[in-house]
């Protein structure tokens, strides 16, 4: 698994916070964490499993072409977990 540096976590969040608008982002995106990538994988961790499952099924999408750009990289498969299964996992 390769780490997402603080930069461009926030520069993933700050291109989110456009597509989305203010309210959406304050709702949904408060504490969002875009955190590693294995292979293909993303995994972004929001505040929790709510917020976790309507951003993945409704922004997946967007935070996957975002996040290529940044990243320089395809990332075909984004996974958002709350962050208590990051928790779980021992980080």
């Amino acid at each position: 698994m390769t780490k997402i540096s603080l930069v461009q976590d926030h520069a993933i969040a700050a291109r989110m916070a456009l597509i989305v608008g203010a309210d959406n982002f304050d709702r949904l995106f408060r504490g969002i964490q875009f955190d590693e990538f294995d292979g293909a994988v993303l995994y972004v961790y929001a505040a929790d499993e709510y917020r976790a499952a309507e951003i993945e099924d409704t922004f997946a999408l967007h935070i996957s072409t975002i996040a290529a750009g940044i990243l320089k990289r395809e990332i075909p498969i984004v996974m958002v977990l709350p962050q208590k299964s990051k928790k779980e996992r021992g980080e």
